[in-house]
């Protein structure tokens, strides 16, 4: 079973079904009882064409759960417009579904995780641990924004900040976690900006492409992490650093700036060092500032914290780091970073330890791990 193939089709069937009325609680139980149908079927009889057979099967699962609703009067005439059996519509739905997730009913933060779910095909577990929340607390939140779209034609399209938050999201969750929805959401971002002339939009797209230059050097071959400041440079991908470069350039040029653009910007920067030791730390604490005046976030003032750690020293660095809540994730990472670079040696042994008991994911505590292991070998007499 090729679930790629599956994963792919989703977003489409989905779009298909609430483009034909559907609403969007019901068109989502529709293709998740296909995909299991598929799942099923295909080994031994694989459709000629995949996306058509999903269409048809989440289509007659939706008729067939509108006959049985208390609501059937009111969508009788859904029932007289089943279109006729032929190949699936080439067109692309899946973009237009985002759009249409970020609906007004729903809160900013509902709307990206319903469509995460939903369009995005992660799971609760994984949403929630992007948005640092209980996956109990996410699941609720999946439920009640399933409940307030119940019913809603899904006609009108949402605030582009909500799709481009989606966007980010699901890129980062294939970037670092166990979905690989990287490649994913550049192309999606690819067609937003096609769409869209928007500078955000063109920013999003180059920090996409700049990290994702980066992606294969960012671990060892045994899974284990590689800090940026260790990566094999002569491995970074220049065809999309060249291309995420230019298109910052061109939004910059605009004088509209976002933090996307701010971001990518810093990534940028990075990109353009040929060694960690030649990296213009100064200016990054600059878009840092743009950052932090832009968005205000405590995450941006952490990751601040490290630029002017390297740009004027570690003491100013744990000086900045100080009026960081320090309940923060990855705090604790932050602080024993710069202690280490401090000299203090005991101290960071002690704080990468504490921050392994914290890390959320496992290659991240093996990491930190190691860092307060090699500490602690180097601080014995």
């Amino acid at each position: 079973m090729n679930e790629a193939l599956l994963r792919s089709l989703t977003p489409s069937v989905l779009g298909i079904l609430v483009r034909r009325g559907a609403d969007f609680a019901a068109a989502e139980d529709a293709v998740q009882d296909a995909l299991v149908k598929a799942i099923s079927v295909w080994p031994a009889d694989p459709p000629r064409d995949p996306k058509g057979w999903l269409v048809t099967v989440a289509w007659h699962r939706f008729l067939d759960a509108t006959r049985a609703d208390a609501a059937r009067r009111r969508r009788e005439d859904l029932l007289d417009e089943e279109p006729a059996p032929g190949p699936a519509s080439a067109v692309d739905d899946t973009l237009q579904l985002y759009f249409l997730c970020a609906h007004p009913s729903l809160t900013p933060s509902s709307a990206v995780a319903l469509t995460l779910r939903a369009v995005g095909g992660l799971t609760t577990r994984q949403i929630a641990q992007a948005y640092l929340v209980p996956e109990a607390t996410m699941a609720q939140r999946i439920s009640r924004a399933k409940r307030t779209v119940s019913g809603v034609r899904l006609d009108r399209p949402g605030d582009i900040a909500t799709v481009q938050r989606v966007l980010y999201l699901i890129f980062n969750e294939g970037y670092s976690g166990d979905v690989d929805l990287a490649s994913e959401a550049i192309r999606l971002t690819r067609q937003l900006a096609a769409a869209i002339d928007h500078p955000e939009v063109a920013g999003l797209l180059a920090l996409m492409l700049l990290h994702h230059a980066r992606r294969a050097t960012r671990t060892a071959p045994d899974g284990s992490l590689v800090p940026l400041a260790a990566q094999d440079r002569g491995r970074w991908d220049t065809e999309s650093i060249a291309e995420g470069v230019a298109i910052l350039q061109a939004a910059l040029a605009r004088d509209r700036l976002g933090e996307f653009q701010a971001q990518a910007a810093i990534a940028a920067l990075h990109a353009d060092a040929r060694t960690a030791e030649e990296t213009d730390w100064v200016q990054i604490v600059e878009w840092y500032d743009e950052l932090v005046r832009l968005t205000g976030s405590p995450v941006v003032r952490l990751n601040r914290a490290v630029a002017v750690g390297e740009a004027d020293g570690p003491r100013a660095g744990l000086a900045a780091l100080a009026a960081v809540d320090d309940s923060l994730p990855r705090h604790t990472a932050v602080a024993a970073y710069l202690h280490e670079r401090d000299g203090d040696l005991a101290t960071a042994a002690r704080l990468y330890a504490e921050a392994a008991h914290k890390a959320p994911n496992l290659a991240e505590r093996d990491y930190l791990t190691r860092q307060a292991a090699g500490l602690n070998a180097r601080a014995r007499p």
